[in-house]
């Protein structure tokens, strides 16, 4: 099959396949409060790690929703880890509340202060990021045209990470169940992983 996305073609595929195969997806369940004091709270799959030093993550929002005007506002945001058993809280955080409404309260969760930025943490979380914005990037089009997405990206300058889940000193993903999204409303939590040594290749070293 052949699906060109400008024909938008339903006969085809009645459903956009494109955020099933790219997937699966982590999710950023990013925390973030306004000058105001407002906070949020909101789960975003297109979420990944864009540079290990220094460590950079970043979201996507399709439009400007809270978790992306509040982290510009900011210059600050979190990203707590979103796991199965905390699939339930999560996917309520995702609902259209009010601006400003507060999604901790409104998912039964815990807000547990952070060290190096003002945006609260999910204390129920395994793990969490403390970040601060580095940039914000209007995401275009071939065309030029704004899309209506904004990627912020948010360089990492703590973590916090629950005990339970550090095993020889690595952070034991299979463990803590990480949620990952995989398109239409489909989700996957991780249960086992395997290693694969790097190979050493030849040449320069060049790649």
């Amino acid at each position: 099959m052949f699906y060109a996305t400008a024909d938008r073609d339903r006969t085809k595929l009645p459903r956009d396949p494109f955020k099933a195969i790219v997937a699966p997806r982590p999710i950023g369940w990013i925390s973030t409060r306004a000058l105001d004091g407002r906070v949020n709270l909101a789960p975003y799959s297109f979420f990944n790690g864009f540079c290990s030093v220094p460590p950079i993550v970043g979201f996507s929002s399709e439009g400007w929703k809270d978790s992306a005007s509040f982290a510009k506002e900011s210059g600050e945001f979190v990203a707590n880890l979103a796991t199965f058993d905390l699939r339930g809280p999560m996917n309520e955080t995702s609902a259209p509340f009010a601006r400003g409404d507060n999604e901790f309260a409104r998912a039964g969760l815990t807000m547990a202060e952070c060290r190096l930025v003002a945006a609260p943490r999910v204390a129920e979380s395994p793990a969490a990021l403390e970040c601060k914005v580095v940039d914000v990037v209007e995401i275009k089009s071939v065309s030029g045209a704004w899309s209506g997405a904004a990627l912020t990206l948010g360089e990492v300058v703590a973590f916090h990470i629950d005990d339970e889940f550090l095993v020889d000193g690595r952070f034991d993903t299979a463990r803590a169940h990480s949620l990952a999204r995989c398109g239409y409303q489909d989700y996957a939590a991780v249960e086992k992983v395997f290693a694969l040594a790097r190979p050493k290749g030849g040449g320069d070293g060049v790649a």
